[in-house]
């Protein structure tokens, strides 16, 4: 049986892994922290997907979210991964 990428579904919004500068830039321009993000569990199986493809761990990063909504067009969120 082989297994399925839920990365690639339709359905799933598009999930990208700051880079640390990334990281820092995105903070300094809101000037907030880490802690004032919504939060994803590393639990949740899209974190758990990106993980196993990209064969890092996703602890204490930031991942934007891309929802591309057809009458809103396109919204961006920011989540922290927690344990």
């Amino acid at each position: 049986m082989s297994k399925i990428d839920i990365t690639k579904h339709e359905l799933v919004p598009q999930h990208i892994v700051l880079s640390p500068e990334e990281e820092i830039l995105f903070l300094e321009k809101y000037n907030i922290t880490r802690n004032n993000l919504p939060l994803i569990k590393s639990s949740d199986p899209i974190i758990k997907a990106i993980e196993e493809r990209d064969n890092i761990s996703l602890k204490g990063k930031i991942i934007k979210i891309i929802r591309y909504n057809s009458p809103a067009g396109e919204g961006v969120y920011y989540r922290y991964v927690i344990d």
